[in-house]
């Protein structure tokens, strides 16, 4: 398909009257009015004007983005972006986003945000455009049906309700993996005793992540950029951040992170174990420890995402008492041969 074609398919119904759509333009007001947008749209996953900020100003210089405001009579009532995933980096794949206030969905301000970005990524000569929404958003996962996005990869959320977790069925596991000899460390540990943990963290994520289900090749980060958003984040914990050794070589991890709008709330970062120390109990000896720093600190939910697919890591949060939210579904916009 050629650009003038991708502009000319992304053409949409005349905008609501009074729409004005403009750039980004990162000042403190347009961060806020675009926080306070994305907040209302998605009140479950609230964000900080901060958090934007700390994401901004480690963003690597070679990913392609672009934002804008949606405004009406000077009130912002949309904000719309396009990207490119340092972990899943091609130079002619994007990402699509969209969020229109709540009491605003339905007039139209979707559709003009979409050809807006649609528009502007013409020139880019665009392979395809990615895009996710959690599968009970039922106006959202039709726009972007309507629009010729098809799903090809679902992540179950779930909640662990964690003052009622029972930890007597699993009494004596981490245990036995320590016996087995696996040694489970926080990255605090880490930190103070050994040097080269930044070196040994990166390439284990790096290595564990390439096994994770992902809708496109996964591609690794530099070392710098890793280290930007492991050990520059505000929402980092140390101590909720646990490694299994197996002598001084990193073996596996799981990792919380916090959020500041969510002070009663961890999140699951990456929870995995290299390919040849797995069926060794070693995952479940990981998110037991997490388990147990979480109830330590009076946390009431812990949250993870895991692949429809991905039994193994699902079987344990079910074992644990994890409880499936809604999915987030993947969708991508085939809009010209990658040949």
């Amino acid at each position: 398909m050629s650009q003038a074609s991708i502009a000319s398919a992304a053409q949409a119904p005349a905008a609501p009257p009074g729409l004005v759509i403009r750039d980004f333009s990162g000042s403190e007001a347009d961060y806020a009015a675009a926080v306070a947008v994305c907040n209302a749209a998605f009140p479950e996953y609230p964000e900080s004007v901060e958090d934007w900020k700390e994401e901004d100003a480690k963003h690597p210089e070679h990913l392609k983005r672009r934002r804008w405001l949606a405004e009406i009579q000077g009130e912002t009532v949309g904000f719309a972006s396009y990207g490119q995933s340092e972990w899943m980096y091609h130079p002619r794949l994007f990402s699509f986003f969209a969020a229109v206030l709540p009491e605003r969905q339905g007039q139209g301000l979707g559709r003009a945000l979409y050809a807006t970005v649609m528009a502007a990524l013409a020139p880019l000569d665009p392979l395809r455009v990615r895009a996710c929404c959690r599968s009970d958003y039922a106006r959202s996962m039709r726009f972007l049906s309507d629009r010729g996005f098809v799903e090809d990869l679902r992540d179950w959320e779930s909640h662990l309700d964690v003052p009622g977790f029972d930890p007597a069925p699993f009494a004596g596991h981490v245990e036995r993996v320590v016996a087995s000899g696996i040694r489970i460390v926080t990255l605090h540990e880490l930190i103070a005793g050994d040097p080269e943990h930044r070196r040994k963290l990166y390439e284990l994520d790096v290595t564990l992540a390439k096994d994770v289900p992902s809708p496109e090749p996964v591609t690794a980060p530099s070392a710098e950029s890793f280290e930007r958003h492991l050990f520059e984040s505000r929402d980092l914990l140390p101590e909720g951040f646990f490694v299994a050794l197996d002598g001084q070589h990193y073996v596996g991890l799981s990792a919380l992170w916090k959020s500041d709008e969510e002070p009663d709330t961890l999140y699951t970062g990456l929870t995995g174990v290299r390919r040849e120390y797995r069926r060794r109990g070693i995952a479940l000896a990981l998110k037991l420890r997490a388990i147990e720093y979480a109830r330590g600190r009076g946390v009431r939910t812990l949250k993870t995402w895991n692949e429809s697919n991905n039994r193994a890591m699902l079987s344990i949060n079910e074992a644990l008492g994890f409880v499936k939210q809604p999915a987030w579904v993947s969708f991508v916009k085939h809009l010209q041969s990658e040949e």
